[in-house]
């Protein structure tokens, strides 16, 4: 089942309705999330529901991509240097924490369990998946 049909409610619907219109109110200007959260009238919980509801749809039906900033907070984008510059920060953020994960969980239960099939199964498909981010950050920077 698609991740989009199971994390779904009819409130997280709702949600994702008040904060595009929030957001494209503000546009070209993001807000950041005490903002968007303060903008729409919905509480943090809310807000973030329907943030990530608001993905999905974007996904589903071809709107411009959300993307986020410190500077600028949460806004839609559609320039291609900017959305390249947020890919990069979420895929350099995404690779320091699987390698984290692989140096801080994975390696140590390795130890613990060097003929452990999971252990083993584990660590090839995390090592796997740190190769290919790091030839995408690697090929930004070239």
């Amino acid at each position: 089942m698609p991740r989009a049909a199971r994390r779904r409610s009819a409130a997280a619907e709702r949600h994702a309705d008040t904060v595009r219109f929030v957001l494209f109110e503000a546009r070209p200007a993001g807000l950041v999330f005490a903002q968007l959260s303060r903008a729409s009238g919905l509480s943090t919980s809310q807000t973030r529901s329907g943030l990530a509801c608001l993905r999905d749809t974007i996904a589903e039906r071809g709107w411009p991509p959300l993307i986020w900033s410190r500077t600028d907070g949460y806004k839609f984008c559609s320039d291609p240097v900017e959305l390249q510059a947020y890919e990069v920060a979420v895929i350099r953020e995404k690779l320091t924490e699987i390698r984290r994960f692989i140096t801080g969980v994975v390696a140590p239960h390795a130890v613990l369990q060097p003929k452990g099939r999971w252990v083993r199964h584990l660590n090839t498909q995390l090592s796997s998946v740190e190769s290919t981010l790091d030839v995408i950050a690697d090929y930004i920077d070239a």
